[in-house]
């Protein structure tokens, strides 16, 4: 079990009889929540932006009968991301392709699951496209290029927001740190319309600990025991906890998930993310996994994060 480079062929990738199982897990819901590897927006430039603008803040006015209005006006503010490629590439030799039945180690009877390696390696490629894809959504760094040898990558929420910052001081997640963000988002202006708290198996754990005790909550049955809090009310509404495996573990994100998009470069007559054959070369099957997204997360305003927390 592992990785191997370039072609995959009947010794570096030997069949054995049994059930398959696949230990990497897969899920990811934060891009499943917002549209997947399909759903999202296109464009048709490797950058892409959308604005901001405000209002002045909220005033009684002192105007004296007959004057003139003073002009004013308000501006409006730039937000860019670019969309980072995703190219992966599958190489089956022929033989490897054909010789289904050919087993590795002791003959053992039984049934070889993997029945088409071609499809088997493609299906593997997607999934790990969709986990790189999810990773890049959370933790991506922005680099914007410069020229043909620079990788374009998108910026991830936590780079993302700025303005609404619990700092942890390496100390517990608490009810007074959630809270402490979620205020810090209504003071921004943040309209709660899709929250979502976003955390780690430690952090879910601390979450559910938090929100059961401070409500005195208990099972509800004889027969089962535990709590798995998954949404809370606040003094801003419903806000749901999601199980997210790609936070960092000193990490929580609370991101309005109604202005989150993927942003797809259409590629002509592809599509998004697609599949195709390469050159043919030699006695192998030659394909790649191909695509070019970022991600849109609107005012990053609208959004939190709790920083540097304990993780144990």
């Amino acid at each position: 079990m592992g990785a191997i480079t370039g072609q995959g062929e009947s010794y570096n990738l030997p069949n054995y009889v049994g059930e398959l199982f696949n230990v990497s897990p897969t899920d990811t819901p934060l891009l499943s929540a917002i549209g997947g590897m399909t759903g999202g927006k296109s464009v048709t430039s490797k950058q892409f932006t959308w604005q901001t603008t405000d209002l002045a803040g909220a005033t009684q006015t002192a105007v004296v009968e007959g004057a003139d209005p003073v002009m004013k006006g308000r501006t409006r503010s730039e937000v860019t991301n670019v969309a980072q490629i995703m190219q992966y590439g599958v190489e089956v030799s022929y033989t490897k392709q054909a010789a289904v039945g050919n087993l590795s180690g002791e003959s053992i009877i039984g049934n070889q699951p993997v029945q088409d390696e071609l499809a088997f390696q493609l299906d593997m490629a997607m999934k790990t496209a969709a986990r790189d894809i999810e990773h890049s959504f959370i933790q991506g760094t922005y680099v914007a290029d410069t020229n043909i040898t620079t990788a374009r990558k998108t910026r991830g929420m936590l780079e993302a927001v700025t303005t609404n910052e619990v700092a942890g001081a390496a100390g517990a997640l608490d009810q007074a740190k959630v809270e402490d963000a979620l205020k810090q988002m209504a003071d921004s202006g943040a309209p709660f319309e899709m929250p979502v708290i976003f955390a780690n198996a430690f952090q879910k754990q601390k979450l559910s600990a938090i929100y059961s005790s401070a409500l005195a909550l208990a099972p509800r049955d004889r027969n089962i025991g535990g709590v798995n809090i998954t949404t809370i009310e606040t003094d801003f509404g419903q806000v749901g906890i999601v199980f997210e495996r790609h936070i960092p573990a000193d990490d929580v994100l609370i991101a309005d998930l109604a202005f989150l998009k993927p942003v797809f470069l259409d590629i002509p007559g592809k599509g998004h993310f697609f599949v195709e054959p390469l050159a043919q070369t030699g006695a192998a099957y030659k394909y790649q996994v191909y695509g070019e997204i970022g991600l849109e997360y609107g005012p990053e305003q609208f959004h939190a994060k709790i920083t540097n927390l304990a993780t144990s």
